[in-house]
């Protein structure tokens, strides 16, 4: 009897090391990068519901979903398109989605007190870059003879409004008002859209308090359009013109009725674009659930910005239940391209950036900046103490999130020690605007007053 027992037991130690050793082998196989701990986080909510708007910039998500880093974390996402900005705002609000890409300027507005109030925090900036400035291809042929040529006979960029100015006068004098379409009231296009305008002393209208259409004083009319119906809206006449992100400015040269004139890289270098969005009550029920979105956020990020991905990226991006636009449009930009009028195609190595640059930081000055702007065009419509702008944002922006996240990345090997930024979540001062104009975060107040068009605030607030 004890014989047997031995042997059993033998029998069930060999099996044992066997079982073990298969199963350390299939983690070898699974495993692309040897050694790699598990991540320790226990979800709270492993099953979410995320949004978006069809938009090359929601690559993170779409990346996050397809390569099985939502996966890897332990969550199980769906991603949903949304109609438009103001359905992704409330729907979030309202608990039906448990995040969403999202207008950098909603979070801080829902915060700060322009439209539809609530606590929403960003743990993850989404890309930089990638917007442009659209006109019809009658306005194109009307502002063309005022830009600037270059050797090659081409015009030489960038393109400002002033070239524009012209145009708006002779419209003007032929009684039809200067209509141009942004995708919501605060984000990024408008903000960027007026400063083009701005820049060249063309008046794009100032908010009031009781005024909330943004037309005040206004030489050109904007007005919001959702994202995928630009391109229509510019063919129907109802616009002139558009700021929008990809791929609905590639669409319009490849329709062959409007011509980009200039990209937000021109307007501000490397601009914030979009942003990842929870309610503060989901982060703070999920703390570890919202760590663990951010950590796939991303590699995802990463993986889109190794130039060899591009390619699978556009395919991956061209599904219907993504963008659904064709492969040759989104490779427009998202290959390190951009056309403006047709055939005069340019390379733009950082026109969609994911990762580089510290992308996917959420710093306290990018949002500090749509800040300043809200105040500068009517939006916020009292004037501010300087301290207001870096505490309002301290409790939307969470960069505590990311590096959480990101310090897991770096004990797991998916990314190195020196992609974490030290910073205070402030980048230094640039004058990478399209004007020159130079911007400190530190010192708000001083930045919107150094612009001629806009609202002018006290000093020693």
């Amino acid at each position: 009897m004890k014989s047997i027992t031995v042997k059993a037991l033998s029998t069930f130690f060999l099996l044992a090391v066997l079982a073990c050793g298969g199963k350390a082998e299939k983690k070898s196989k699974e495993s692309a990068q040897a050694d790699i701990p598990a991540s320790s986080l226990e979800i709270e909510k492993p099953q979410l519901t995320f949004g978006f708007i069809k938009l090359t910039d929601m690559a993170p998500l779409a990346i996050a979903k397809e390569k099985g880093f939502f996966e890897d974390e332990g969550l199980f996402v769906s991603v949903e398109a949304q109609s438009n900005w103001k359905n992704v705002l409330d729907r979030v609000i309202d608990g039906q989605l448990d995040g969403s890409h999202m207008l950098s300027g909603q979070p801080i507005a829902a915060g700060a007190g322009f439209g539809r109030q609530a606590e929403l925090v960003t743990p993850f900036s989404m890309d930089l870059n990638g917007n442009g400035i659209t006109v019809s291809n009658d306005v194109w042929s009307k502002m063309k003879p005022n830009v600037p040529k270059g050797a090659d006979g081409k015009p030489e960029h960038p393109i400002k409004a002033d070239a524009l100015k012209p145009v708006i006068s002779e419209y003007k004098n032929s009684g039809k008002p200067f209509k141009m379409g942004m995708v919501f009231p605060v984000s990024t296009h408008n903000y960027e859209i007026r400063y083009w305008l701005a820049a060249a002393g063309i008046h794009p209208g100032m908010y009031t308090a009781d005024n909330v259409q943004g037309q005040i004083d206004a030489e050109v009319l904007l007005s919001v359009t959702p994202p995928p119906q630009m391109p229509a809206t510019l063919e129907a006449g109802t616009i002139y013109g558009y700021c929008v992100g990809e791929p609905w400015n590639q669409q319009a040269v490849f329709k062959g009725i409007g011509v980009p004139v200039t990209t937000n890289y021109d307007i501000w270098k490397n601009n914030p674009e979009k942003v990842f969005v929870m309610t503060k009550k989901f982060v703070e029920e999920n703390p570890n659930t919202a760590v663990a979105v951010t950590k796939a956020l991303i590699r995802a990020g990463k993986w889109l910005d190794v130039p060899e991905n591009r390619a699978e990226a556009v395919k991956i991006l061209s599904m219907p239940q993504y963008v659904g636009a064709d492969e040759v449009v989104l490779a427009n930009s998202m290959t390190g391209t951009f056309e403006f009028e047709k055939g005069d195609k340019r390379s733009m190595p950082d026109f969609n950036v994911f990762y580089k640059y510290n992308a996917t930081y959420p710093f306290y000055s990018d949002g500090i900046w749509f800040l300043t702007q809200m105040r500068r065009w009517g939006q916020i419509p009292e004037a501010k103490p300087a301290a207001w702008y870096e505490e309002t944002i301290k409790d939307i922006y969470r960069p505590d999130i990311w590096k959480q996240a990101a310090e897991l990345l770096v004990t797991e090997g998916h990314i190195p020690a020196s992609d974490i930024p030290v910073t205070d979540g402030y980048k230094p001062a640039t004058a990478d605007f399209i004007d020159g104009n130079t911007y400190d975060a530190k010192d708000p107040i001083g930045y919107i007053n150094s612009f001629e068009i806009g609202n002018k605030d006290d000093s020693s607030l």
